[in-house]
């Protein structure tokens, strides 16, 4: 009997129900017992795994080959010296290419049109690794990293500080909306998500039981939060914005004061990464020549604290891109949720 992912692509968050969400959630969890024990689970033994990458990464472009490996199949790295996608080749053409040698295709790049376009016309599951509007392969392993630390995720509170507009605050926002996690979006006011992704989120908050709040109150936003989650100031592609983004964010940073704000001993810091939290990178020592800072988005002790979590979350990604892989292109048994 087919499964009720199979074939499917993972695009955004909101193309799922909050069962279907639930149930990869899980699923990653299972998966990484099975790997903890060296339990083989080889479900796409023989599949070939395209993997695009317009924008370089380190966890999702390991994640998906450990992942790729550890079910059997094989990922095939194209860098953005090795697919033409809008310059030479059209999306539709490459789609349908690529499509007709590869069993699943990741994207990660730009536009939120391309990874759709690619699932249109390659007739194979996509997997959106990352574009500027949405980021669903995290937020399989975000929410995974928030129920391994409180047993349950409805209820929860998670708190967004930073830049509210980008692609991680847009899939917090809808899948905690989702899943019954109050979600705050703490940030400037004129870095406020979009209005129509408010709606649509408090659409799915009302169903749910969960709340939406959008603040510029840092006090106000992260009171009560069971998680503070923070992101880069400056996103790939944005990097003439450091001056501004430093400038208006510092007030957002997530230091030990902020964590204590929250009212709760047992908060934890999420992060995507990178982080800039020391100068130890070339961002890191251009902010403080130019700016004076050594700390953006997370301070130093934060981020090394008690409360850290970031690596979970991050080794977390690989099991559940396996999920999402498996659970897309294996023939599994999986029942209607």
């Amino acid at each position: 009997m087919q499964n009720v992912f199979q074939g499917r692509s993972l695009l955004k968050e909101k193309d799922f129900t909050k069962e279907e969400l639930e149930y990869l959630i899980d699923f990653s969890a299972h998966l990484k017992e099975m790997k903890e024990k060296g339990i083989p689970h080889r479900y796409l033994e023989g599949k070939n795994i395209a993997l695009l990458f317009e924008k370089a990464s380190t966890r999702t472009r390991s994640s998906f080959t450990v992942a790729s490996i550890d079910l059997g199949a094989h990922p095939e790295y194209l860098g953005k010296n090795d697919i033409q996608i809008g310059k030479k080749e059209s999306v539709e053409d490459t789609a349908k290419v690529l499509g007709r040698m590869f069993d699943g295709i990741e994207f990660r790049g730009f536009k939120q049109e391309n990874v759709e376009l690619l699932a249109e016309h390659s007739g194979v599951p996509v997997w959106n690794g990352l574009t500027d509007e949405w980021h669903p392969t995290q937020m399989i392993a975000d929410y995974l990293t928030l129920k391994e630390n409180f047993g349950k995720l409805e209820g929860l509170t998670l708190a967004y500080t930073g830049d509210g507009r980008n692609n991680v605050a847009n899939s917090l926002l809808i899948t905690g909306a989702i899943l019954g996690v109050n979600v705050h979006i703490v940030s400037p006011e004129s870095l406020f998500p979009d209005e129509a992704l408010v709606d649509l989120a408090k659409e799915y908050a009302e169903k749910s039981g969960s709340r939406v709040l959008i603040t510029d109150d840092v006090k106000e936003g992260v009171k009560g939060a069971d998680a503070l989650y923070a992101d880069v100031w400056v996103s790939m592609g944005e990097e003439d914005k450091f001056e501004e983004r430093v400038n208006l964010l510092k007030p957002y940073q997530i230091n030990m004061d902020m964590i204590k704000a929250t009212g709760k001993e047992e908060t934890i810091l999420l992060h995507c990464l990178p982080a800039f939290h020391d100068t130890e990178t070339e961002y890191g020592k251009m902010v403080e020549k130019e700016f004076g800072e050594v700390e953006m988005e997370v301070t130093d002790e934060a981020f090394r604290s008690k409360h850290a979590r970031q690596f979970d979350q991050a080794e977390n990604r690989m099991h559940s891109i396996k999920a999402i892989m498996a659970a897309t292109l294996g023939d599994l048994f999986i029942p209607r949720v």
